[in-house]
């Protein structure tokens, strides 16, 4: 991911980023992931096979495979053949269900089956990167991180709210940037607004809830 997207300024005026979110958390008080998941465990799970593939296909794939295990321990019962099976579907799924195994054997060996509430220790996981990490941490354990994907990348250098040339870069800038009080939610408002409106080839700027306060030179609005 590289920095691309010109904006009228080098950064959002920080007192425009309070009233962007206020407007985003009226819009959706309660935001949430869109993948389907029982437990932590299976969010993990979800989340390392979402990697480069889209959330919709990850819940067709979990659907059964969730049924059948929702613990380390059924997991690895399946086995990496039958893991396969479930989530062919999905891209790199060969790679997906090796990792998928493995890291619930560590679960089971190394945290007494329980998904661990540290960075470190979830980064130590195979398949697991940051984005993953902050993901776990956030949705299953409500720290206020916040992963950047390709939307929340594009999202914040586009409007100029937390411009960077690297996702750590913009993670860092957003941490910094990003009133505590809506550190829990940015992740998920982010997302969603780059998923939906801020889409990558085509802005749906009319419809946009925050234009005011962004700084894209190329608006596409009526």
């Amino acid at each position: 991911m590289g920095s691309k997207f010109k904006t009228k300024q080098n950064k959002m005026v920080l007192s425009n980023i309070d009233p962007l979110f206020q407007i985003l958390s009226k819009a959706n008080p309660h935001p949430k992931t869109e993948l389907t998941f029982i437990n932590s465990f299976t969010l993990l799970v979800a989340v390392v096979l979402s990697a480069q593939a889209t959330d919709v296909s990850v819940n067709k794939a979990t659907k059964t495979l969730f049924q059948k295990a929702s613990t380390p321990e059924d997991m690895v019962k399946l086995g990496v053949s039958e893991i396969k099976q479930h989530i062919k579907t999905i891209g790199l799924y060969n790679n997906k269900a090796e990792n998928v195994f493995k890291l619930s054997k560590i679960l089971i060996e190394e945290h007494k089956s329980v998904v661990p509430e540290d960075r470190g220790l979830l980064e130590a996981l195979p398949g697991v990167g940051r984005k993953t990490a902050n993901v776990v941490l956030n949705e299953a354990f409500g720290q206020p991180t916040i992963a950047v994907d390709t939307h929340i990348f594009r999202v914040s250098n586009r409007t100029g709210l937390a411009p960077g040339k690297t996702p750590n870069e913009v993670e860092k800038k957003l941490l910094r940037r990003v009133p505590d009080k809506w550190k829990k939610g940015a992740h998920h408002w982010l997302i969603l607004h780059g998923r939906y409106v801020c889409k990558a080839r085509k802005p749906d700027c009319a419809a946009c809830l925050i234009s005011i306060f962004c700084g894209y030179v190329e608006k596409n609005m009526p």
